[in-house]
């Protein structure tokens, strides 16, 4: 509308004078410097050299116009000229989203010209521009590629002659370099803005759809563009420092060239009124290049020299090459502006819809995470346009509105996804045992996320994003609330910020809750209370303190003693003990599995409790009790010795740790950090000792109840060993038993494992010294070799009934097998349990091993009694 009013109204003034539509000469030289700009504009339009033709251009049509509505005549070859150029660019964008289609225009302003023209050609001339959307689609890919390759080694090539230094022998030919190399990026930023603004505008104008590759392509441009104006930016110290020396040298090459001129025009001696202007305006150019070269030098000197060219003062490779100077001197002059004018991407903020697009791409190309802070150096182009805003009340309503958009997008196309991602990869990560999902790389593919961490804050508004401080605490704030709700899991969370540390680099913060160490949620404070009921209902898988069980231990040791003393079960013992003496030469040194079976059942023959237990089977409970007790023990050490090593972790050398107060003291610092420095020293002293600690609970456990065990008014005692066998026959029963309920649907007693027997055995053996006299039994060679043997005979009974064909025989035979595997596999795992168990209690050593053992380390090292004479409760309290 406004180029409308100009080119309407009314330019002659008959009261002045004034006429301008009747002015033939004026017509014809307006004409004439229309056909002259065209010209010069058409050969370069779409060359790689193009910078600002399709700007002129759409001037040259508005010009040809406006001559159109003064003299109402048409250069109908001109016209033609004009459309024809539509076939090359078929849009101009003005500004932002504003598409100028030259066509619509010169068809629309000069009806008249329109006419003339054959209609087939202006209609080729509307599918030219869907035939160019087809093929930009096409070829955006090759384009993308074509200008990374283009980009990043222009890039290279300005690090490299920035970075150098200036020889002063070859001054001349490096700034010519450094200037061929800045023209160069220009020249690549407006190529790539072109593509873009015009393709994006063109599919928005024309409402075609875009496709995805398309997008992608097109936000490639962008960030290439970007790339552009950062290293302009980066390097903008050296930059600004060679432009004042490029802008001299080219003034030098205009001045020699003008001078060499100016010379031929001195040199013929007719002076002519024609002659002296031409002189003058070179003197003129000559004055406006020395000096500083501004705007509006550089306009004098394109004015003057649109005198001084005429007459053939140049020759024609002179003007060529003066044209060129002066091109390179007006870029470089205004290189900043240039840069912010043609890498500015406001026109981003009509195209928001791309970005979601462009982030997924971004998620899925992990690797090239990197080039988001290009994309959002775009979306902040949009800010300057926004603050000049009238259409609201304040230009703050839309900025915030617009960050909101955008932040929006981001967290759900990125940081929610990655936050998930990461979450979800910790998980699997740590219970891979479940194999909950294929993970194999070669099958699902493989996407390393880590490289979104090592990105620096990106800047936008009045905000940095930081990507790996918003995943870490939205892990932290997960992991935190997940654990408060089952505290149990605290170790799993553990683990996976131990992992997200290590494969992340994610600096995760300790949730400081309070921690359980038993999945079913007991918690170990009431366990410690109430150690009786503990033991007595809880079984324990040879797992891991002391006054409460030493207290708990003598109570269950007196029983233990009562039951020993007996008189039928003290008369057994003995009698098997002389039993297998007598015949062990014969039972090849192994006690035979059938006389500790017919012990566990003469046992019954005593009594049976209520409930249907023996007295063999409440001293099995008792055993299995104290074992728990000690498993318990070990748990706790466990724990106590696994939550000083994490604090202790970050101690370098536990060997070598300096005095902080110390040092403090002779840099002659303040008193306050001296105290801290004291508080510090005490905190690694506390730390080093524990974590060093060698308290051994179970030797210490050992060696409070061994000596009243082996002394001489507990005679009865040692026949222990000879009722391990019978207890083992009476465990593997019960614990076939409880295994057994599992699969009823009354599962009342049911149980898969209690190791606290083996354990149990295993302490009490060590407290009598009695390993050795165990051992001799070679109690489960003789079960392997039992139930081998009556494997074997079931075997070979098969093949001889299996000719019979009798169904009901065979089916008795296999289960016949199938209980005798399930007896051999029992009594190995309580073989493989006990065998464990006796590695907590030494049991490579006797007592008189371990008595020479503790007198030669006294002597050695002339100090008290060892820790193995401190009680219980001294050991508590340390």
């Amino acid at each position: 509308m406004i180029l409308q009013a100009c080119v309407e109204q009314r330019f002659d003034d008959p009261g002045e004078g004034v006429a301008v539509a009747k002015n033939s000469a004026f017509a014809e030289e307006f004409a004439f410097n229309i056909r002259t700009i065209f010209t010069n504009l058409e050969s370069k339009i779409g060359e790689p050299s193009e910078i600002d033709q399709r700007d002129k251009y759409a001037g040259v049509c508005g010009l040809f116009v406006l001559h159109f509505h003064i003299f109402r005549t048409v250069d109908k070859k001109l016209y033609r000229a004009l459309l024809d150029v539509c076939k090359k660019v078929p849009a101009v964008t003005l500004t932002a989203n504003i598409i100028w289609f030259p066509d619509t225009f010169l068809v629309a302003k000069v009806p008249a010209a329109a006419k003339l023209m054959d209609k087939k050609s202006l209609q080729s001339i509307k599918a030219q521009r869907d035939t160019y959307l087809q093929q930009k689609a096409q070829t955006l890919t090759k384009d993308v590629q074509s200008y990374y390759v283009f980009v990043t080694s222009w890039m290279m090539k300005m690090e490299a002659i920035l970075s150098k230094e200036q020889r002063s022998d070859k001054l001349s030919e490096d700034l010519s370099s450094r200037c061929n190399v800045f023209v160069q990026g220009i020249l690549y930023a407006y190529s790539i803005s072109t593509i873009i603004k015009t393709t994006m505008n063109m599919y928005m104008s024309m409402q075609r759809p875009m496709t995805k590759t398309s997008v992608k392509a097109l936000c490639r441009l962008v960030e290439l563009l970007k790339a552009v104006e950062h290293t302009f930016h980066r390097r903008s110290m050296v930059v600004a420092d060679s432009v004042s020396h490029i802008t001299q040298q080219l003034q030098s090459q205009a001045l020699n060239t003008i001078g060499t001129a100016k010379k031929r025009v001195i040199s013929d001696k007719k002076y002519s009124e024609q002659r002296l202007d031409v002189l003058s305006s070179l003197v003129m150019a000559e004055n406006a290049l020395n000096g500083p070269s501004t705007k509006e030098r550089c306009l004098v000197v394109c004015l003057a020299l649109s005198v001084g060219t005429q007459m053939k003062t140049f020759k024609d490779e002179e003007l060529l090459a003066l044209q060129l100077v002066l091109k390179k001197l007006d870029l470089i002059s205004e290189l900043r502006e240039r840069v912010k004018l043609q890498c500015d991407c406001s026109f981003l903020y009509w195209h928001r819809a791309v970005f979601p697009i462009y982030l997924d791409d971004v998620y899925d190309n992990a690797v090239d995470a990197a080039r988001l802070h290009y994309m959002f150096s775009a979306l902040r182009d949009s800010v300057p346009t926004m603050l000049h805003a009238k259409h609201m009340e304040s230009c703050d309503q839309l900025l915030e509105s617009y960050d909101k958009e955008i932040m929006d997008v981001f967290n759900e196309h990125l940081l929610d996804k990655l936050c998930k991602e990461i979450e979800k990869d910790l998980r699997l990560s740590v219970h891979t045992h479940l194999k909950l999902d294929d993970r194999n790389p070669f099958k699902v593919g493989m996407k390393d996320l880590a490289h979104f961490f090592s990105l620096k804050p990106i800047r936008f508004f009045n905000r940095f994003i930081h990507i790996k401080a918003y995943v870490t605490h939205y892990l932290d704030k997960t992991f935190y609330n997940l654990t408060t709700v089952a505290l149990h899991d605290w170790a799993t969370y553990s683990e996976m910020r131990n992992l997200a540390t290590q494969r992340y680099g994610l600096m995760m913060t300790e949730a400081h809750l309070p921690s359980q160490t038993l999945e079913q949620g007991l918690d170990v404070l009431e366990i410690m209370r109430n150690i009786h009921v503990f033991v007595s209902r809880y079984l324990y898988n040879l797992n891991n303190q002391v006054n409460f069980t030493y207290q708990f231990l003598r109570k269950k040791f007196y029983i233990f003693s009562q039951f020993m003393y007996d008189e039928h079960i003290k008369s057994r013992l003995i009698k098997d003990i002389r039993f297998f003496r007598e015949t062990k030469d014969q039972t090849d040194q192994k006690y035979p599995f059938e006389r500790a079976e017919k012990f566990n059942r003469g046992i019954r023959k005593l009594g049976l409790t209520p409930d249907g237990q023996s007295y063999l089977d409440q001293f099995r409970q008792l055993i299995s009790q104290i074992g728990n007790a000690m498993g318990y023990v070990r748990m706790i050490r466990s724990g106590g010795l696994h939550c000083c090593s994490s604090a202790i972790r970050f101690v370098p050398d536990l060997e070598d740790i300096v005095n902080f107060e110390e040092l403090v003291k002779e840099e002659g610092l303040s008193e306050e950090t001296q105290k801290a420095a004291s508080v510090l020293d005490s905190v690694l002293g506390d730390l080093t000792s524990n974590s060093a600690e060698g308290t051994e609970y179970f030797k210490m456990l050992v060696g409070v109840f061994a000596p009243e065990f082996r002394s001489a008014k507990n005679m009865h005692l040692r026949n222990f060993y000879m009722i391990v066998p019978p207890l083992t026959v009476n465990f593997v029963e019960h614990s076939i038993s409880c295994k057994e309920k599992l699969n009823k649907k009354n599962k009342g007693g049911a149980a898969f494992t209690d190791d606290g027997f083996a354990m149990g055995v295993a302490y009490i053996l060590k407290l009598l010294d009695q390993y050795l006299e165990f051992d001799s039994l070679h109690w489960f060679q003789a079960v392997r070799e039992k139930y081998m043997k009556e494997m074997n005979a079931v075997v070979k009974e098969q093949n001889v009934q299996s000719t019979s064909q009798d169904e009901k025989l065979l089916q008795t035979m296999n289960l016949t097998q199938k209980r005798l595997d399930i007896y051999l596999q029992e009594f190995e795992l309580l073989h493989f349990s006990l065998s464990s168990a006796r590695i907590f209690f030494r049991a490579d050593k006797t007592a008189a091993e371990e008595t020479q053992e503790k007198k030669d380390k006294d002597e050695a090292t002339k100090a008290g009694g060892s820790s193995d004479s401190s009680t219980p409760t001294e050991a508590a309290s340390k």
